[in-house]
């Protein structure tokens, strides 16, 4: 025997009890939290100063500069307002950010009318997402990709 959702007048399956809107959010809501929490601790705690953070391990090792280094410093340009500096310090970070924002506002109207969030990456996509950032790693590292250095 099925029931029907109240909010969504969307059939329920056998036994499901359905969800309010809030407890529809709960998850959203708290990813939202710990991404903000982070941004905040990193916007508070200076990425440029010595001794806050670790080195990264690859740039100490060999001196070659990873698709994270100044991801940090990114995100604290980011959280004082200087898109610049952040795109600047890791331009890659930059869009990340920004696919962030663009997935979780498309998670919560999703999740407030009560269908779930699908992310279907096929293997184009993966693909072309680890080329983008070999071929980011690898300009940041030649001589013509100063720019591209935190």
């Amino acid at each position: 025997m099925r029931g029907v959702d109240a909010e969504t007048a969307q059939p329920t399956p056998t036994g499901a009890v359905p969800k309010g809107r809030s407890a529809r959010l709960a998850v959203p809501a708290a990813v939202l939290a710990s991404v903000a929490g982070a941004f905040a601790y990193v916007g508070a705690v200076d990425p440029n100063e010595p001794g806050h953070y670790p080195v990264c391990p690859l740039l100490r090792f060999t001196g070659i500069l990873c698709p994270g280094c100044g991801g940090l410093r990114s995100a604290h340009a980011f959280v004082h307002g200087d898109v610049l500096a952040a795109l600047q310090a890791n331009a890659t970070a930059v869009l990340g950010y920004l696919g962030f924002a663009v997935l979780w506002t498309v998670w919560v109207v999703r999740a407030a009318r009560g269908r779930p969030l699908r992310v279907e990456l096929g293997p184009v996509h993966l693909w072309a997402l680890g080329t983008l950032l070999l071929v980011f790693t690898v300009v940041r590292n030649l001589p013509f990709g100063g720019w591209l250095r935190p």
